[in-house]
């Protein structure tokens, strides 16, 4: 399998940005070690496209005939390597190096065939889709390593999703192609596309796992017994005769809350908790009110006793060590015996790209963020974007900033959800 070639534009004009893109793909086809007759292609557009949605994925099928499917979804912002484009036109493609057979377009006119046995999916979701969550967790039970990751598409206009399958659509239903509104689509994977993905919410705990020990909806009253607004008050250091600072830390406090199980960690797997506490099992949800009366902590999901509830906050500083964090993970899985240089090469604030060759390669990358992320909750623009680069390298990238992040078997917020495709190394 080779390199899957990539290029990203910005124009005011479509057919514009859509030229430089071809001229990118087309030039990068013709290099050594790039997929020269690709059959897959993702493309992302921001929402300043989504109204000329079908025009643009027709033109750009029509330069890419060997490309026989296509997936993607209308953003806010897009992603594309090292860059992130948000709030102006762009668009952002990317052509996979698979063959029809291990893969599968889906959308609601082109069900999943059972012959694919698919082992994980790259979901694009209306988010007004009645019982979203419901879908998404129905749909990773049905692939076979039960996870599926992607994201809700975020527009201020037309909600568009990309959907070509080679595979044909159900009887009926044979013209319905191109750009969807409503419901799921995606790429369901087969066994033999390596895969690995990983998650950051970008968020840090200040305080211990707790568990929920009473609570009223969406109200958690009692934590370890004792009552939940107390709790905060003393982890998040808010001092009530001081209405101002108060406010400010409430504002910047959130929960991550994980199923029961999760609670009774000791030693070093509570400390390991407290390093990688956000993975795709938590979710991280906002404080939306208190209580003083009852001793609550109100949050924007409902709560059930045995939960496990720790007080968290969002900064810079914890945004770009959780994205390192998951950078340094898929290195480990390409090459564990390369982690020491890793870790020393970021201690000196090197360059990754400059190591040793992995037993696996990278091939592409997909990235999902939310649309609360992006350059300021980095410190910059397009910091998110320069920060894979320099943990993963020159790897090419496609993605969007979502509405909502697809992870495990749930919808997330305010994460980023990091997914490489993989094959052995020609070097090792």
């Amino acid at each position: 399998m080779a390199l899957f070639p990539s290029g990203h534009a910005t124009h005011p004009q479509w057919p514009m940005a859509l030229a430089l893109v071809v001229a990118q793909l087309r030039a990068q086809m013709a290099l050594p070690g790039y997929a020269s007759s690709p059959s897959l292609g993702l493309l992302y557009v921001t929402d300043h496209y989504a109204g000329d949605a079908e025009q643009l994925l027709d033109a750009l099928s029509a330069e890419f005939p060997e490309v026989t499917d296509w997936a993607g979804a209308a953003g806010l912002g897009i992603c594309a390597s090292n860059a992130e484009y948000f709030n102006e036109p762009a668009m952002s493609v990317m052509l996979c190096d698979l063959t029809p057979d291990q893969y599968q377009v889906f959308n609601g006119v082109a069900p999943l065939r059972s012959r694919l046995a698919p082992q994980t999916a790259l979901v694009h979701a209306d988010p007004a889709t009645p019982d979203l969550p419901e879908l998404v967790a129905e749909l990773a039970g049905r692939m076979g390593a039960g996870e599926v990751f992607g994201g809700l598409v975020s527009s201020r206009s037309a909600q568009v999703q990309f959907s070509v399958g080679s595979a044909g659509n159900i009887d009926g239903h044979g013209a319905a192609t191109g750009a969807f509104v409503g419901g799921l689509s995606g790429v369901a994977f087969g066994a033999d596309v390596a895969l690995i993905t990983k998650v950051t919410q970008g968020a840090q705990p200040i305080g211990r796992l707790r568990t929920v020990t009473e609570a009223n909806g969406n109200l958690a009253l009692r934590l370890d017994g004792e009552p939940a607004f107390d709790v905060l008050l003393e982890e998040a250091d808010i001092h009530l005769d001081d209405p101002q600072q108060a406010m400010a830390r409430l504002r910047s406090t959130f929960v991550g809350l994980c199923p029961p199980g999760r609670t009774d960690l000791q030693g070093d797997q509570a400390r390991s908790w407290q390093r990688r506490m956000l993975e795709a099992d938590v979710l991280v949800r906002h404080i939306i009110g208190v209580d003083p009366g009852r001793r609550g902590v109100a949050v924007a999901t409902d709560l059930s006793v045995g939960m496990g509830l720790a007080f968290c906050e969002r900064h810079v500083q914890a945004a770009r060590a959780d994205l390192m964090r998951v950078c340094a993970e898929i290195r480990e899985e390409l090459e564990p015996q390369l982690v020491e240089q890793d870790i020393a090469l970021e201690m000196a604030d090197a360059d990754m790209s400059s190591l040793a060759h992995p037993a696996r390669r990278m091939l592409g990358a997909v990235y999902v963020s939310c649309t609360g992320r992006g350059g300021p909750h980095f410190g910059g623009p397009s910091a998110e974007l320069h920060i894979i680069r320099q943990a993963l390298g020159e790897v090419p990238l496609v993605g969007f900033f979502a509405a909502g992040e697809i992870a495990g078997r749930q919808i997330l917020g305010y994460s980023g959800v990091l997914t490489v495709f993989t094959a052995p190394s020609e070097e090792a």
